[in-house]
């Protein structure tokens, strides 16, 4: 139990956060003070690393005492904002309006609470012990409710010595109010007075919104369970977060009691008041890219100026480097993770930037496999299965709490910005996989539910992987050997088939590849990129390629792309469900991402022959190259340079022999 402080300790305490707030903050000062509104609830954005070196004893206070200090913070940011007023009228000549409310909003990020596991600890790791300290805690929006409105502090005065006091609901008893047993006033002789009136217009009333938030499955061992905890905003800091967002939340953990249901035990469920809320979307990507790290990449691909592919190669090798070969796969898991680049035409339409995969292949072809490395080589990740999943579990999912309806993300939702890896696609039951069609193409999803009426954003890559539907028939369509609808294979720009045929000289160089695999590991030079590329390494080049170059087709390409596509058009029997306009767009996206992968921003023609050569894995029958093969055999060259050189010789031939090009 936290002991009262005498008002002579009070004031001091205003006081010098009063000073602390005039000599540091005086630029958002000003700008409260010019705000036009008096009703709104100004949030005043402090650093608790400044509190901690410019008053340590007052930082030691905030952290073991926060609800009476933040309190007396706000206190002291209103006589902070008067000193303000104050001197503006007499240096600037200029009037600001005086504001009733404002909340000082601590930034407790670089600060000494964040390095220790005891002010920071993981949401399945939150014990009584932190009760009543200033607490964070990292985790991903979940469930966000409705904004309510609740009473805040209101005055009340005693009937014997007329003392005025103000009096604050206990959220742990839902909000109500107790009142003291005897008059709190601090005079040389005690009062004892026990009968109270409240004063009349005296209630300050509070924006209120509970929100829901789970640790990040990522960083949970194996077979350990999510946790989740509720969240209390507001004021200024409802609203501000949806479904979804990842968010680091500084506040006070406190409890309240469960809703009073027949039958079942009433408990204390933990919750923390939020006092600062910080969205880490735009940091989910918080992998440092030193200068050095950078000025490998340059050195890299300095030193494969010539032989451009045979870098490239040496990356893709970094890949899911326990499967043997699958270059095409390697490949194409690449130009999916690093994407393309999102544009809006004319009308205001958004066309994705986002690449979709689909591997069909059959038992032991390494498609699991893929699944969970890219989701190590992505920031964020969101992993399930077909069987396990329904549409709402995909999507969004309604439920009511304490009565009233609230909104859950589900595996979509919570892979905003990142990836979402499907396995067995083949299981999800055909209504379930129809809900994702808006997600895949639209990036957002529609949600019209118990009188709820939304829309969420799914700005995701989705990577899926089936087995085909009994045994594999080249001749029939990709529809009629995976039982997948034609609108859900157009909406994935490369779908690619690995079967498992009886390959003897491939079965010796694979089961070699596997029993060496320790050895190989033993040996390698995790430095020398030229041969293969650590994950780490892979990661951080992924995450800089995409954040700094925005490639843009070359007219060779865009010629290229083109012509490949009426092509496709003129001679799309098999492959009806693939060719549509959404082909065109595939091209151009995966053209891009090869330009970035290659760490350019100009789409060249080799740009647009490699994405031609994806597309071209995906058909069931080739409309250009009669002999791509299988891709689950598909190998590294020793020369792809030269390779390539055949590859596009065939292809501009061939367009160019149909007048096309």
């Amino acid at each position: 139990m936290v002991e009262m402080e005498s008002p002579t300790q009070t004031a001091e305490h205003i006081e010098s956060m009063t000073e602390f707030l005039v000599k540091n903050y005086s630029d958002q000062l000003r700008e409260i003070s010019l705000s036009s509104d008096p009703k709104l609830h100004y949030p005043l954005f402090i650093e608790y690393a400044e509190l901690v070196d410019d008053n340590p004893s007052l930082a030691h206070l905030v952290f073991s005492n926060p609800e009476q200090c933040l309190r007396q913070f706000n206190d002291s940011a209103i006589l902070a904002h008067k000193i303000a007023l104050e001197h503006m009228k007499k240096f600037e000549k200029k009037i600001g309006i005086e504001k009733r409310f404002i909340h000082v909003r601590i930034n407790t990020s670089g600060s000494p609470l964040e390095r220790s596991p005891e002010t920071f600890p993981s949401i399945g790791r939150i014990r009584v012990r932190h009760r009543g300290i200033l607490l964070m805690l990292k985790g991903t929006v979940i469930r966000s409710g409705a904004v309510k409105m609740y009473e805040g502090e209101r005055m009340y005065r005693c009937r014997k010595c007329k003392h005025m006091f103000p009096i604050f609901p206990e959220l742990e008893s839902i909000n109500s109010i107790v009142k003291p047993p005897f008059c709190p006033s601090q005079r040389s002789k005690s009062c004892e007075g026990t009968n109270f009136d409240p004063v009349d217009d005296t209630v300050t009333r509070h924006d209120y919104q509970e929100i829901k938030i789970q640790e990040n499955t990522q960083v949970l061992g194996v077979g350990v369970i999510p946790r989740s905890i509720l969240v209390v905003l507001k004021d200024d800091l409802v609203d501000n977060v949806k479904a979804g967002d990842d968010v680091v939340v500084s506040g006070i953990l406190t409890s309240k009691w469960s809703h009073d249901l027949k039958d079942v035990r009433c408990d204390l469920e933990p919750m923390l008041i939020a006092n600062h809320v910080r969205r880490t979307n735009e940091l989910k990507s918080e992998i440092d890219i030193s200068d050095d790290m950078i000025e490998k990449f340059k050195n890299f691909w300095s030193h494969f100026r010539d032989t451009p592919l045979k870098g490239r190669n040496a990356i893709l090798r970094g890949i899911c480097p326990q499967v043997f070969g699958l270059f095409t796969v390697k490949l194409a898991v690449a130009l999916t993770l690093i994407g393309g680049v999102q544009h809006v035409d004319a009308s205001g339409t958004k066309v994705r930037g986002e690449s979709h995969l689909l591997l069909i292949g059959d038992p032991g072809t390494g498609k699991s496999q893929f699944l969970k490395f890219a989701a190590k080589l992505s920031n964020r990740a969101v992993i399930t299965t077909g069987l396990g999943s329904t549409s709402a579990g995909l999507t969004v999912t309604a439920v009511k709490d304490g009565g009233e309806w609230m909104l859950e993300a589900g595996a979509l939702v919570l892979a905003d910005g990142g990836l979402c890896c499907i396995d067995e696609f083949d299981s999800m039951r055909e209504h379930d996989r129809a809900t994702i069609h808006e997600a895949m193409e639209q990036q957002s999803i529609s949600v019209a539910k118990a009188g709820l009426v939304t829309t969420l954003s799914t700005k995701t890559i989705v990577f899926g992987a089936t087995n085909p539907k009994g045994q594999y028939d080249p001749d029939q369509s990709l529809s009629v050997n995976t039982a997948l609808s034609g609108p859900l294979l157009s909406r994935f720009d490369i779908v690619l088939v690995l079967l498992d045929t009886k390959n003897p000289e491939w079965d010796v160089v694979v089961s070699s590849h596997i029993l060496a695999e320790v050895q190989i590991e033993q040996d390698r030079d995790v430095d020398d990129l030229t041969i293969i590329w650590p994950l780490p390494m892979l990661q951080r080049y992924i995450q800089f390629v995409k954040k700094n170059f925005r490639p843009v087709l070359s007219k060779e390409a865009e010629e290229i792309i083109s012509s490949y596509y009426r092509l496709q058009r003129r001679s799309s029997t098999h492959n009806a469900a693939r060719t549509t306009v959404r082909m065109l767009e595939s091209l151009i996206r995966l053209a891009q991402a090869h330009a970035r992968l290659m760490f350019r921003n100009e789409v060249t023609r080799l740009d647009a022959i490699t994405a031609i050569l994806c597309i071209e894995s995906s058909m069931t029958i080739s409309a250009i190259v009669d002999s791509m093969g299988n891709a689950l055999h598909s190998n590294f060259s020793e020369e792809p340079d030269q390779e390539y050189s055949k590859q596009e010789k065939i292809i501009l031939e061939k367009l160019r022999g149909d007048d096309i090009y």
